[in-house]
């Protein structure tokens, strides 16, 4: 047997026999021994901070166009963009992008305009994002993965002057084309095999190719302030938000993860195999290579089985990751050589603490950027100085604060103000919202105000909620604890319970339902269960509610596991009441009623006896 793959199942055999412990403050000692390398790190990480600054503050107007349109110019013949469907140099992306752009201008698209894209990771998705990004217009970066109502919402909530479409995406757009309103947009496809079209729309690759290469004008006059995209979020509760993703942001992108926290030459990669309507790999991995003159490689779909095979074949020296990434990567068998690869530094959020050594030393990764940071929200977290185990530490105003879970509102004192917790305990993280650090918020002014909290310390200052509850560990520096609330996050998405719920409830014979999160081994977040009440006399067809749920929402969404109750107990508000459900679990010793899961590949829920849990808690499925 291959040593290294003995090696990774004794470690297997080692983490279902104990449990795993890791430190959640940060000793005196241990700062100490840190600080020369704190120190030597320190003038550069200011420079570039301070320089970002200045560029930000100039009165120019400095947008990704302008930036792609400058590193373009010094570096032409570098790689931009390498993938399997293709490579492109920056002299190439930069002339297509203004193929797009003089297209979408002949078309009357512009300044504050939305262009809504459906396509999947592939090249020709970044050279739209960047045309929209020289005439002002907003991308919209619709989630492939969505399907159903939630998809429809998407389209519908910023309704898109133009819209792609992805040849690759056209069977679920056309399923549920006649709920989204098309009064009115230009309704274009993008080729992706070569394969017929539906009838009635055009090709907008066709027809860009026979427009001018050069820039176009409108590029300088896109101001700073102005919104680049919407990413549509979960948030909290409900269908699908549209944060909106201002050039300003991406701008302190382009200096903090390309020059601030990593080292990045002209001649890295950094590679994105996340998708490109995931924050991570638009305004982390994508920035951090454009502003350097570096290559960004990605892949449609991300595969742990060629991670190590990309990674040497684009030379990929950095990689954006998120924690159920890094779990599936470890979970390939391990070799000798693993470590035989250009990787120095990786950027991402989510590494659980069990694996962050083990996938450190595993791969021969010399710092992890660990950071927090909500796609919307007003500031972010950084390892920057290589503590363990935790999201590092921001430059922007923010506090913890203790939290009232039986109100679901933060603690306040008797003069009516928030209570900040001592290092060790964990609490609400809030992050101050001012001139330096605005709030953009969704394009739903209602939602934008359900996040804001006011008069936190003094009379008249605004916090952004966060809706996450972190730990203080000293010397300004946190750890991720856990979201609040029904919302979990499942396979690096926000999971909205009553989305889910709303799916679930629509079908016949279920009267109601209560979704929430249950720990799984060796996962990150917490897996979907649902426990749902029949109408009376009624039997649930679960193979069909399964193939219900799979075309109604997000693949990450589907709930794992249901339990069929035979009433709900209500709080006075009329919610029910789900802390003892979250506490027994899937665990058929604590629940008296019938249990189901969703085993990987399977097309209905089986049953859940005391075997199946084991099993289930052995990791013998990879959920």
């Amino acid at each position: 047997m291959d040593a290294g793959i003995r090696e990774r199942e004794d470690h297997d055999k080692e983490d279902k026999n104990m449990s795993f412990s890791y430190r959640t403050t940060i000793s005196p000692l241990e700062f100490t021994m840190k600080l020369p390398s704190i120190l030597v790190r320190l003038p550069r990480i200011a420079y570039n901070a301070i320089k970002g600054l200045r560029m930000l503050s100039a009165g120019t107007n400095v947008t990704w166009g302008t930036v792609l349109e400058e590193i373009a110019a010094r570096f032409p013949d570098n790689p931009a963009v390498k993938s399997p469907d293709g490579m492109l140099t920056y002299r190439e992306l930069n002339a297509k992008a203004n193929q797009y752009a003089h297209f979408l201008l002949s078309k009357n698209v512009g300044q504050a305009d939305v262009v809504a894209v459906c396509i999947e990771s592939r090249p020709e998705l970044l050279t739209i994002y960047c045309a929209c990004t020289k005439i002002g217009a907003i991308c919209a970066m619709v989630n492939t993965n969505q399907r159903g109502e939630s998809l429809v919402h998407s389209f519908n909530i910023n309704k898109g002057k133009v819209i792609v479409i992805g040849e690759e995406c056209l069977d679920f757009f056309n399923e549920a084309k006649s709920d989204i309103d098309l009064d009115g947009p230009l309704l274009y496809a993008m080729k992706d095999t070569g394969e017929n079209l539906t009838p009635g729309m055009e090709e907008i690759s066709a027809l860009a190719a026979g427009m001018p290469e050069n820039n176009p004008a409108t590029t300088a006059a896109v101001p700073t302030k102005s919104a680049a995209a919407y990413v549509y979020t979960s948030g909290t509760t409900g269908l699908p938000k549209a944060a909106v993703i201002i050039n300003k942001r991406i701008i302190s992108a382009l200096f903090w993860w390309g020059k601030v926290v990593n080292t990045i030459r002209p001649d890295d990669t950094v590679y994105v195999p996340l998708p490109f309507f995931h924050t991570n790999a638009l305004t982390v991995g994508w920035p951090a290579a454009l502003y350097n003159g570096a290559a960004v490689a990605l892949r449609r779909k991300f595969s742990a089985s060629q991670f190590l095979s990309d990674v040497r074949q684009f030379h990929v020296t950095h990689f954006v990751y998120v924690g159920e990434v890094c779990r599936y990567i470890m979970a390939q068998p391990a070799r000798p050589d693993d470590h035989q690869n250009p990787l120095r530094e990786i950027m991402g959020n989510g590494l659980r603490p069990d694996i962050w050594e083990p996938f450190k030393k595993r791969f021969g990764i010399a710092h992890i950027h660990e950071f927090y940071g909500a796609a919307e929200g007003v500031g972010v977290f950084t390892n920057l100085f290589d503590f363990d185990y935790t999201v590092g530490t921001s430059l922007t105003p923010y506090a913890i604060v203790r939290y009232d879970t039986e109100n679901e509102a933060p603690d306040r004192d008797a003069k009516g103000f928030l209570k900040r917790v001592r290092p060790g305990e964990s609490g609400l993280l809030i992050m101050e919202i001012s001139e330096k650090t605005p709030f953009a918020g969704y394009s739903d002014k209602k939602k934008t105000e359900e996040k804001i909290i006011r008069d936190a310390f003094k009379k008249g200052d605004r916090w952004f909620n966060t809706g996450d509850m972190l730990r203080d560990m000293g010397f300004r520096h946190v750890q991720f604890v856990d979201r609040l609330g029904d919302t979990f996050r499942w396979k690096g998405e926000n999971v909205a319970t009553l989305e889910v719920e709303k799916a679930i409830n629509s079908f016949p014979g279920i009267s109601a339902s209560a979704v929430y999160g249950v720990t799984m081994p060796a996962g990150d977040g917490k897996a979907g269960m649902a426990s749902i009440l029949p109408e009376e006399g009624r039997t649930i067809d679960l193979k069909a509610l399964t193939a219900h749920l799979k075309s109604s929402l997000p693949k990450y969404a589907v709930p794992l596991f249901i339990r069929v109750v035979a009433d709900f107990e209500m709080t006075a508000t009329h919610k029910i009441k789900k802390m003892q459900f979250r506490e027994q679990g899937y665990d058929p010793a604590l629940v008296e009623e019938k249990l189901y899961v969703l085993l990987p590949g399977s097309d209905a829920y089986v049953g859940v006896d005391d075997s199946l849990y084991r099993e289930i808690k052995e990791g013998k499925y990879q959920f």
